[in-house]
């Protein structure tokens, strides 16, 4: 029976309960004392709004930590779950006022005990509620929690295109370096010791984004010691977009990978991808937080940040991936030559190109990665710089998804029709 009550399902419950109360409490303080709703009308209108923010707070909060998964359409969010979400906690806050507290109040039981079993007992309502009225069909699907920081996932099948000729001949693997002297050579070696290990023909295609260090001149002498490595100064202006379309114009093999020169990207990672894709797939999309990914050393803010940027893009295009702003992923030679052109200058490539590949109907499935922040150099992205140039991108997606008519959409006459179960087949 303990292990029943105090399962973590229904401690997150809790804690996530005295997050929203908390919530409650700073708006009311925040509307009556700061503000000065002073006023009997004002002072109820300010604990209206502090209930109906805080249950939306709630409600977002049990959807992303307890009941993770299911569907996060614009329409499914807006018109099923938060509706069904408001009758539960309602009705909850109606058996608390109505019923507990004037009995407990009949049997002259002191206000703070009162208090104490009608928040019990309303708690208790509303996660039951919830369990089998709200989100009972996030439960019922095979739902991968990440070890790192939970996330939104939807394990719903989704359709998708398979080419008959899919075999990968020769990997490419696109390295956009600017100032890496420090971690250039170790993340190539790297990767080429792997894949020479596993056999793999391949094509490592630096791009020295007019380094002012060594850069170029330990790519001159990584390509004397191995010619499968090959490097190009960028023709573009400077910037991350510039550099990797630079790459992607250049590239030689059947399908190219983006790989950080820093080494925050596992090449073990890379053979995931690649035999991945061998399985027909147009795209192989990573993701460090879904169940087997991992993030090492990952700076606290920018995590929030990227969670929040990840969920918003989720909810907009209603997306059972979970991390389209990592760089990290593999295309087919046919998905970048579908995408392009594209308009990115800087690390907002890194959203347009695959979102710009699931708009345009083209297939992916996704895989566990780890990520682990770079050791020397210093971080090219700046945060500060990106915001408005992120939402440019996913703005203009959305409106190409809802407003083209599909005139930039992938067409097939007869297409192989797989399930996409976003995760490795054997998990």
């Amino acid at each position: 029976m303990f292990k029943k009550i105090f399962n973590p399902k229904v401690i997150k419950f809790l804690l996530g309960g005295a997050l929203a109360a908390a919530i409650n409490l700073l708006l009311i303080y925040w509307l009556i004392d700061i503000l000065h709703f002073n006023t009997p009308f004002l002072r109820n209108l300010a604990n209206l709004i502090s209930i109906e923010i805080s249950l939306l707070a709630s409600f977002f909060i049990y959807r992303m930590w307890v009941w993770t998964g299911g569907s996060w359409q614009f329409k499914d969010v807006l018109l099923k779950q938060l509706p069904l979400y408001h009758v539960a906690a309602g009705s909850a806050v109606l058996v608390r006022v109505l019923l507990i507290f004037p009995v407990l109040d009949w049997l002259k039981v002191g206000y703070s005990l009162n208090t104490l079993v009608g928040v019990a007992v309303s708690a208790s309502i509303n996660y039951l509620l919830s369990d089998r009225l709200v989100f009972k069909k996030n439960q019922d699907s095979d739902i991968y929690r990440p070890e790192s920081l939970e996330t939104v996932l939807s394990q719903e099948p989704r359709l998708h295109y398979i080419s008959d000729n899919y075999h990968i001949d020769c990997l490419s693997l696109v390295i956009p370096a600017y100032n890496e002297e420090g971690c250039i050579v170790s993340t190539v070696e790297l990767i080429t010791d792997l894949l020479d290990q596993e056999k793999i023909k391949y094509e490592i295609l630096v791009v020295n984004d007019n380094s002012k260090d060594n850069t170029e001149s330990l790519l001159q002498q990584l390509h004397q010691d191995n010619p499968k490595v090959r490097y190009i100064n960028n023709y573009y202006p400077n910037g991350f977009g510039f550099a990797v379309r630079c790459g992607l114009e250049n590239f030689t093999g059947d399908a190219v990978a983006i790989v950080m020169a820093d080494n925050s990207d596992s090449p073990q990672n890379i053979l995931d991808y690649y035999y991945k894709l061998q399985e027909g797939y147009d795209c192989v999309f990573g993701s460090r937080f879904i169940r087997g990914g991992k993030v090492v050393d990952y700076p606290n803010y920018k995590l929030i940040i990227n969670r929040m940027a990840n969920l918003f893009i989720q909810v907009m295009f209603g997306l059972p991936f979970n991390d389209i702003t990592n760089a990290f992923k593999i295309y087919r030679r046919e998905v970048i030559e579908g995408i392009t052109p594209l308009i990115s200058h800087h690390f907002n490539l890194t959203v347009e190109m695959p979102l710009k590949a699931i708009v345009r109907n083209y297939s992916y499935a996704s895989v566990p990665i780890t990520w682990q922040n770079r050791k020397t150099g210093i971080s090219k992205l700046k945060l500060s710089e990106m915001g408005s140039r992120y939402l440019f991108v996913v703005l203009s997606l959305w409106l190409e998804k809802h407003l083209s008519r599909g005139d930039y959409q992938r067409k097939i006459a007869a297409p192989a029709m797989v399930y996409n179960k976003s995760l490795n087949d054997n998990d």
